[in-house]
């Protein structure tokens, strides 16, 4: 029998926040992260804006002679790490570190490490090449790096499934509890590919907003003038643990974990099922996964990029997924205000289902003003709710069709 699972800490970083609780406030406020890029000259650029992190100082997190080695998606993996482990009080002691593990995820990986010593290499030749160039970037570090930071000698591994990772790296960390592997993991995934060739890599695919005059509106998900998503960064972690080890150190439990779908559209590279059918399949294993019926849903947060074809074809799967429910289940998509994470965003998102479900109010999906008849839904524009909540689905679909969502019951 399948072992019970719950999540006993969130940690989150943000463009609307450097933490779990200044995060959740920015968003119930709609508060918006997006502005003009900082990171790099984007005078050559058709798109010129992103969400991203603000005033964060990896030195609040790192020593300073470790803050060299690591990527930027690490920096934010191993905050997102300490907020997650602090709220949860969990700690690797010699009984418990074998059954503790870490499971963080990134789409990209280190892609400002990489950008920044290809310029070494050919401005100066390889002998100018940092020797922490490889394990600043493989996207398994940031996992890497929490485990040895908090002793975890349990399961240690990173999913690079696009933009369900983070989603992934959940789940899977939910399946290694229920079935024995380990009593405890660190989970989520950390994504900061706000660099030159990241924007003007998906630019060149015109998957990008070019709102850059309007920064703020630029990212509106389900909205009839939606052009495009906007890349975020920052992480979030969860900390799962089995019931009764949580029990037996006396941990404050937030909500329970009941359900992981995955699928596949085996369709296009980039494109969604015009259909809707892997989105659809993947919130259907979910639920069944969880024991319910979509009736019991009480909110979907929603992959929501504010892309004309993925918020189209996400609508036609929940209505696939959800049948008649699907005209009284509340769905919002955060990334209007915190980006898209990319390989991050799953993990994000999760904390955000997590707090929506402790808190009883569902986040809104903000610059959303002009109805698209094709999104034609209860999105929770531009106001939180209050709402009696006790099921949260979070939906994560990534290029080359991998899907995941993770299913969240209140706990009680």
């Amino acid at each position: 029998m399948a072992r019970q699972v719950v999540v006993t800490g969130v940690g989150l970083v943000s463009a609307v926040g450097n933490g779990t609780e200044e995060t959740w406030a920015a968003l119930l406020a709609g508060t918006n992260g997006v502005g003009r890029i900082t990171a790099f000259d984007t005078e050559k650029f058709d798109c010129k804006i992103a969400a991203e992190v603000k005033n964060f100082d990896p030195l609040n997190f790192i020593e300073k002679k470790e803050v060299k080695k690591m990527g930027r998606f690490i920096h934010f993996a191993i905050a997102a790490s300490d907020f997650a482990m602090k709220q949860s009080g969990l700690q690797a002691t010699p009984e418990t570190a074998e059954r503790i593990g870490t499971y963080i995820a990134s789409g990209i990986g280190g892609f400002d490490v990489i950008e920044r010593e290809h310029s070494k290499l050919i401005e100066s030749g390889p002998s100018r090449i940092s020797p922490f160039f490889i394990p600043g970037t493989i996207i398994n570090l940031a996992s890497g790096h929490v485990s040895i930071r908090f002793g975890a000698k349990g399961p240690n591994s990173a999913t690079a499934t696009a933009c369900s990772a983070g989603a992934h790296a959940i789940g899977d960390s939910f399946r290694l509890i229920q079935h024995g592997y380990a009593d405890a993991m660190i989970c989520g995934g950390s994504e900061a590919a706000i660099t030159p060739m990241s924007v003007g890599g998906f630019a060149a695919m015109r998957a990008l907003s070019t709102r850059n005059d309007d920064p703020t509106h630029a990212s509106r998900p389900f909205d009839k003038d939606r052009d495009g998503f906007i890349i975020g960064e920052g992480a979030g972690i969860l900390i799962l643990e089995e019931l009764e080890f949580a029990r037996r150190r006396g941990a404050k439990i937030i909500a329970e974990m009941i359900g992981y779908g995955m699928s596949s559209d085996a369709f296009h590279i980039t494109q969604p099922c015009e259909d809707g059918d892997g989105a659809y399949r993947v919130m259907r294993n979910a639920i069944q996964d969880g024991g319910l019926k979509p009736a019991d849903v009480s909110y979907v947060n929603a992959h929501g990029t504010s892309t004309p074809y993925n918020d189209k074809f996400e609508t036609i799967a929940l209505k696939r997924a959800f049948g008649e429910a699907a005209k009284t289940v509340a769905v919002s998509s955060t990334k209007s205000m915190t980006g898209h994470l990319l390989g991050g965003a799953g993990g994000l998102e999760a904390g955000i289902s997590v707090l929506a479900l402790r808190d009883q109010v569902i986040p809104p999906t903000m610059n959303y003003t002009t109805p698209d008849p094709d999104c034609d839904l209860d999105y929770v524009p531009n106001q939180p709710r209050k709402a009696a909540l006790n099921v949260v689905l979070s939906n994560s679909f990534g290029f080359g069709g991998t899907n995941g969502a993770l299913l969240f019951k209140r706990w009680q």
